[in-house]
């Protein structure tokens, strides 16, 4: 039982103090049994209250702290640490949370939550009298970490690990590594194309000898944890031999008999069963379209490096962390919306992008020449009837640039930027700038009052009311309207899944805090990167890429990592192992064993994320769990209840 508590309450500038009454708190707790100090405090969480809080610890001899400020999930590690700095335990420090729970939800009425402040308080007493000293777990790290995803920021990643003489394996699920951006041509606010990019990180690759890179592969089994995770990779070949006849190779490509529209220019041309990589693509080596291929034949018949014995395989890997960097998906339009498939010359964004590139001299479209291009902005963002309230950061610059392009590439060309406020943040403004002053027209409407687009005989009809013009109400004749689309998460997320990860409102990974602890995630050992966390251009991806490879190699450095040790324990004299403890687990960190010649519960102490979900589902109340045992969490209750 711990006689010698200190106890910080904190202002949190006024925050907590606006609302809770602080001293009337320390007051109220100081002669709690155990409280040997009490004191107030302006900021907790700065450097000179630390100082004070290690000077404390150590001058009086301490053998438990509390903190009564913010969220744990902000300041529990903060105050961790000074406890460690004043040598002491680190798990003899408790965290109340008087702001969230007392302060801001009471902000109405301050004598209830100065009330509830003190019991919350007097709550963190009690379980910091009988806590206990503990260490942390500790486990061998394979130093090795897998990218899934191989796009710019998981290339990128790869290339910081290499140079931390990290071994590195990607694995990209399609055939090609590259992402989305090996689809764009010039880059915005750059004068690099994206095949310029990725053909430099990509070349960089392919000659450290510690990067793998898997393609046309997929994780279908994930164990084990931090510092040892073991996964079942899918590998599903290509049907083409490494060293193939190029020449031969075409006119096998030629002579396949199948057509189907092509992903990468997103279904606006089509490609073969059997068809060439992009040159933004790598690895530079074809591919047969296995589920499409209707084995006629002929494509062997002209091509001996065609091979259709290749065997699908699976192989495994082990390593210590996984850094996730699987990108996004644009926005499909549901069918009519704006248009989209009831009126043909309505694109997205995407298509638009891809119809630049390739084509020459003149714009067309389904054989017509484009001259008025009507852009509506915020398709798939912004949309507060749906999921995707978000804005999506880019769209906007993206479509003012490819207007730019347009402009610039061909001659004649109008246009029209229907948009809800434009949005090009930072240095992107001078894209802004730059469209204004060539002459494209920006008209400004409402989410209450968007843009509607219909069909009048052979002509396409984009009609607003422009707040600019005092709501007047604007008709434009279309050649082209360009529905700039945002970023969606991956319709198929199975690997999250797989790993467990937790999402957002948003459907996109979530991580643990967006300012303390951006790229790691709940599940230990596994850090996001890129647009699979959320909407980011290139430069934010790649940033995150080097801030998730630096956490991800942070893990597993040492060959020795430390885990919580705050777990479940089995108490083996109790437990007859009936499986509902196992089947209630999140996380599989419970299997049976044998001991003492019964079955009981085993505990994975490396997986086990202290939940406590299988300790309410014990019908011999077997299961405890480490710092908060069934003693401890009674003690709070019996403080929480009594006046």
């Amino acid at each position: 039982m711990k006689k010698k508590i200190g106890v910080y309450i904190c202002h949190c500038g006024g925050n907590i103090s606006d609302y809770v009454d602080v001293e009337k708190v320390k007051q109220a707790i100081e002669n709690e049994g155990g409280v040997f100090l009490a004191k107030t405090t302006m900021f907790a969480c700065s450097d000179s209250n630390q100082k004070d809080m290690v000077e404390d610890i150590k001058n009086n001899e301490l053998d438990g702290v509390i903190v009564a400020s913010c969220s744990p999930k902000l300041h529990l590690t903060t105050f961790r640490n000074v406890s460690e700095r004043g040598d002491l335990n680190k798990y003899s420090y408790v965290h109340a949370n008087i702001r969230e729970q007392a302060s801001w939800a009471h902000s109405d009425d301050k004598a209830g939550a100065t009330e509830k402040a003190i019991h919350i308080v007097k709550a963190a007493i009690a379980k910091a009298r009988l806590s206990e000293s503990l260490e942390p777990n500790k486990i061998v790290a394979k130093k090795a970490v897998a990218i899934i995803g191989g796009g710019v920021a998981g290339m990128k990643a790869a290339i910081a690990l290499s140079n931390m003489d990290c071994p590195v394996y990607i694995i990209e699920r399609k055939y090609f590594v590259g992402g989305r951006v090996a689809q764009w041509n010039e880059l915005f606010t750059t004068n690099e194309t994206g095949k310029d990019l990725v053909t430099r990180l990509y070349n960089d690759l392919v000659k450290r000898s510690n990067v793998t890179i898997f393609t046309g592969a997929e994780v279908v089994k994930n164990t084990g944890s931090i510092g040892d995770f073991k996964l079942t990779i899918k590998i599903t070949p290509r049907y083409i031999k490494e060293n193939c006849n190029q020449g031969r190779l075409q006119e096998a490509i030629d002579a396949c008999p199948v057509e189907l529209p092509d992903d990468f220019n997103f279904s606006i041309t089509n490609r073969k069963a059997i068809y060439h990589n992009f040159p933004s693509e790598y690895p530079q080596l074809p591919v047969i379209d296995i589920k499409n291929c209707t084995r006629c034949g002929k494509c062997e018949q002209i091509c001996e490096s065609i091979d259709f014995s290749q065997k699908e395989e699976n192989i495994e890997i082990q390593i210590g962390s996984v850094l996730m960097a699987t990108g996004f998906d644009p926005y499909t339009p549901i069918e009519g919306e704006f248009g989209y498939k009831e009126i043909e010359n309505v694109v997205t964004l995407p298509q638009f992008k891809r119809m630049i590139d390739m084509s020459d001299k003149t714009l067309t479209f389904k054989g017509k020449e484009i001259k008025n291009i009507a852009y509506i902005y915020c398709v798939g963002s912004r949309q507060e009837e749906r999921e995707n309230k978000y804005c999506s950061r880019y769209c906007c610059t993206s479509a003012i640039h490819e207007a730019i392009i347009a402009k610039k590439k061909f001659t004649n060309i109008n246009n029209f930027h229907f948009n809800r406020g434009i949005r090009a943040y930072g240095k992107q403004e001078i894209l802004y700038n730059e469209s204004s002053k060539m002459g494209d027209i920006y008209l400004q409407l409402t989410e209450d009052s968007p843009a509607v687009v219909s069909k009048n005989g052979t002509k396409t009809i984009v009609k607003t009311n422009d707040i600019l013009t005092n709501g007047r109400e604007i008709e434009v004749e279309a050649d082209l309207v360009v529905l700039a689309t945002g970023m969606v998460p991956r319709a198929d997320n199975s690997v999250g899944s797989l790993f467990k990860l937790p999402k957002g409102r948003d459907k996109f990974f979530n991580e643990i805090h967006m300012k303390l602890r951006p790229v790691e995630t709940f599940i230990d050992g596994v850090t996001i990167s890129g647009s699979c966390q959320g909407p980011k251009n290139i430069m934010e991806s790649i940033n995150s890429a080097l801030s998730a490879a630096t956490k991800s190699f942070s893990y597993i450095s040492k060959g020795e990592l430390e885990t919580e040790p705050i777990v479940a324990v089995v108490d083996s004299g109790l437990c007859t192992w009936c499986n509902l403890c196992s089947e209630a687990c999140p996380f599989d960190a419970i299997s049976m064993k044998e001991e003492g010649g019964k079955s009981i519960a085993f505990i994975n102490n490396s997986v086990c994320k202290g939940c406590g979900m299988c300790l309410p589902v014990c019908p011999t109340d077997a299961i405890d769990l480490i710092a908060y045992s069934n003693k401890e969490i009674e003690s709070m209750i019996d403080a929480l209840a009594n006046d």
